[in-house]
């Protein structure tokens, strides 16, 4: 087995350690931005849609502001946000390289994404059942909890699992501008070095990502949908 290795990917056996450690970095970097991500992204998100016209905050100032940041974050490059996020960045987490250093831009970049999905998911509840929670007498905390957002968790299983995925992608993506994980690893070896089975192996283990991250998100749609 260790001959088939090294015979195989026999660069990749030589920066192992490094390796793992880079994928520990991603996971870490997805973890920690996609918690950040999702708590903002679902309060702006849901923000955005009550605070369209005629619905039930009805406030034109607040959901144009949100809705004009949203599209401008959105039309950003990430590698080009993540540079011009720097001084920002150095300004709150001390350090704009690194895992520490990626976190933030990734919630930036991640969160517009993110509330757009919320958006759409939210826009799709039956204007029907609005109309009779607020005959019940339900107030506008208890609309967005008891109609919005019970009844979106399908579509909101399914925005999530879009959306870390894209974030997944995002992790990778920074590893060209200072951050770390598989991304910075596959450039500086897979890239720089031309160890192509660094870059293969690396491939391999982001579509072992996405598959885990799409098959959780089914599972979660499938329980959840009635």
């Amino acid at each position: 087995m260790l001959e088939l290795l090294e015979k195989y990917i026999p660069n990749l056996l030589d920066y192992s350690s490094e390796f793992f450690n880079s994928i520990g970095e991603t996971l870490q970097m997805l973890f920690l931005s996609g918690i950040f991500s999702f708590i903002i992204g679902l309060f702006l998100g849901t923000l955005l849609v009550v605070t369209r016209k005629e619905n039930i905050l009805e406030n034109a100032v607040i959901h144009k502001v949100l809705d004009g940041m949203v599209n401008i974050f959105r039309s950003i490059p990430f590698v080009i946000l993540i540079t011009a996020l720097i001084p920002l960045t150095k300004l709150i987490v001390g350090t704009f390289i690194g895992v520490k250093g990626a976190i933030f831009p990734l919630v930036v970049g991640c969160t517009p994404f993110f509330i757009r999905q919320v958006d759409m998911a939210l826009s799709d509840i039956d204007n029907g059942l609005i109309e009779a929670a607020q005959s019940m007498g339900l107030s506008p905390a208890g609309i967005i909890f008891r109609v919005y957002l019970k009844e979106s968790i399908p579509a909101l299983a399914r925005s999530t699992t879009i959306t870390t995925i894209s974030l997944l992608g995002l992790t990778a993506m920074g590893g060209a501008v200072g951050g770390g994980g598989l991304g910075s690893f596959v450039i500086r070896y897979g890239h720089n070095r031309f160890y192509q089975d660094i870059t293969y192996v690396s491939v391999i283990v982001i579509l072992i990502f996405v598959t885990i991250i799409q098959f959780i998100g089914n599972i979660i749609i499938k329980k959840t949908t009635h």
